[in-house]
């Protein structure tokens, strides 16, 4: 079992969001932690300035949440991936659009986020979220 630190955000009196440091292509970035995603999702814009759109395959599911009805999505297999001190390697995830979220973060002067972390990860890896001591806990199963 891995302990990581979670930071917890004020969205100003709109409520509170968890954020978990990620690395992915060798930098460090923030990821929102969301019980309530079905996937885990990276933002389009950041995946292309660091691999272009050629790895990127259309998905020809439609997603739904962000604010939308109808979001064209990708998926990209994620050749390495840390959250915290947990490592995984090939772990598929959706890329869609997420400029919403971060215009809405640039505004509370907060930097931008690479992605969602959903709960595909939360439930395969045992996921277990501390509020007190502002720690998830994954596990590898074995």
């Amino acid at each position: 079992m891995i302990k990581i630190p979670l930071a917890l955000l004020n969205l100003q009196d709109d409520g509170f969001h968890l954020l978990v440091e990620v690395v992915v292509f060798e930098h460090s970035f923030k990821a929102v932690l969301d019980t309530g995603a079905s996937k885990t999702v990276f933002d389009k814009t950041i995946v292309e300035r660091h691999i272009g759109n050629e790895q990127l395959k259309s998905s020809d599911r439609v997603s739904t949440g962000l604010g939308t009805t109808n979001m064209e999505s990708f998926t990209w297999q994620l050749p390495d991936f840390q959250i915290g001190t947990f490592h995984l390697k090939n772990f598929e995830v959706a890329v869609l659009d997420l400029s919403s979220i971060n215009f809405a973060y640039e505004n509370l002067s907060v930097e931008p986020v690479i992605g969602v972390i959903g709960g595909d990860i939360l439930t395969q890896y045992q996921g277990i979220i501390d509020y007190g001591k502002m720690t998830l806990t994954l596990s590898m199963k074995e």
